[in-house]
């Protein structure tokens, strides 16, 4: 995804592809956070999550993440209903902000996993 980081609006709007793999990739690296926490909150007995985004609210009460990468990560994971239901057309403003300012997200939340589960 980092090759994509930099990538401006109108290029990304021009190019189809580009949009296919970026799309993609998103939806699965919010789907493999959302199978990594459904795991943890399985086997450490936390809370049922009432959907797919409440399942990073449950990581944050139980302090295995912070609130506010929390806030973050339910948004991709609204984001990624949008991608695979295609409820409406995907803004690639949204696309682009992701690439530009929380890629590195993902790297905190593999942190603060990796550090869970060394506990």
């Amino acid at each position: 995804m980092r090759e994509f980081s930099k990538i401006s609006a109108p290029a990304y709007e021009r190019n189809w592809k580009t949009q296919r793999i970026v799309e993609r990739t998103l939806q699965i690296l919010v789907e493999v956070c959302m199978d990594i926490a459904n795991h943890i909150i399985s086997d450490q007995g936390m809370r049922l999550p009432t959907g797919y985004a409440d399942t990073f609210k449950v990581l944050a009460e139980n302090r295995v993440i912070s609130r506010k990468l929390s806030g973050t990560m339910e948004k991709m994971a609204k984001f990624r209903n949008v991608i695979v239901h295609q409820y409406e057309k995907i803004d690639p403003a949204i696309v682009i902000s992701i690439l530009h300012k929380n890629l590195g997200d993902f790297e905190k939340y593999k942190k603060a996993i990796i550090k869970q589960l060394t506990r």
